[in-house]
């Protein structure tokens, strides 16, 4: 496995490698790779010969400077991880490389209610962060696809229509949420909840599931609201949504027949954790 820190030698690996036939895959992370990261490689690895994830802990997406410093730093374990999963490169690079006119270079994409939703209401900013720093990978490495997680699906929303209107040519693939056995989705937040409360946060997932079963024939925006209020009542825990929106717009949804994609989606602290989770109602055919 080849691990670069700057952007020059890496394109002229990828170059090499592209003048001989091989597709790239890519994944972009910040670290902390958990097997929700693996199995995204896994998928890249299936769909390309070769695969490259980076690991990027980007300050531009990050409302407090604090929840930056929190943020778990695990590089050598990450590439561990990589390496084992026969990762082919791993691109590690510094703020300046990343950035070397600035952190507010680059284009200014909208996206309208795409980001002002559900996460862009309570960490505004942080969606032009992701855009910015996802356009910014799709430029340095020009992959053949980019693979992201479910889990993320605002996000992955967000560089979808990043991609459309920056006009790159990419395929997104949005792979599955990889789960805990008790049904917590994996994060790498979740290395900071007690023992505890990591059990008691599988009760998110429960009622997002308890959502889908109900959902056909019910009042959405009903169904979304007793579940707030359920993770309300819940000790130590505090939502700040759980919304059922159209998978493409992201609009709110009062009924399943409004559209051939459905998805919910929350967002819940439990202690000083915050997690998020969503779960597809109803997929398009």
């Amino acid at each position: 496995m080849w691990v670069f820190h700057q952007l020059n030698p890496l394109k002229d690996h990828i170059n090499r490698k592209r003048a001989e036939g091989h597709t790239i895959g890519f994944v972009p992370t910040m670290g902390a790779l958990h097997e929700g990261h693996v199995s995204l490689v896994r998928q890249s690895n299936a769909g390309h010969s070769i695969s490259i994830c980076s690991i990027f802990v980007n300050p531009t997406q990050f409302n407090e400077t604090s929840d930056l410093q929190k943020y778990p730093r695990t590089e050598a374990q990450d590439v561990y991880l990589l390496e084992r999963e026969k990762c082919k490169l791993v691109f590690l690079p510094s703020v300046e490389e990343v950035y070397p006119h600035g952190r507010n270079a680059g284009p200014d994409f909208q996206f309208g209610m795409l980001d002002r939703t559900m996460e862009g209401e309570f960490r505004p900013g942080h969606f032009k962060g992701v855009a910015q720093v996802v356009h910014r990978f799709l430029q340095m490495i020009e992959p053949d696809a980019i693979y992201m997680g479910q889990k993320d699906f605002q996000q992955v929303a967000i560089v979808r229509d990043m991609i459309r209107q920056a006009n790159l040519p990419v395929s997104l693939v949005m792979c599955p949420t990889v789960r805990e056995d008790s049904g917590l989705a994996m994060s790498s937040r979740n290395v900071r909840l007690s023992e505890d409360q990591r059990s008691r946060a599988a009760l998110i997932y429960q009622l997002l599931q308890d959502v889908k079963n109900r959902a056909s024939g019910a009042d959405l925006q009903k169904l979304g609201q007793e579940a707030f209020q359920r993770l309300a009542s819940e000790p130590g825990f505090r939502p700040e949504y759980v919304r059922i929106c159209e998978g493409r717009s992201l609009a709110e949804l009062s009924s399943m027949d409004e559209s051939d994609f459905v998805v919910i989606c929350a967002a819940c602290w439990v202690g000083d954790v915050r997690l998020i989770d969503n779960l597809i109602l109803k997929a398009p055919v």
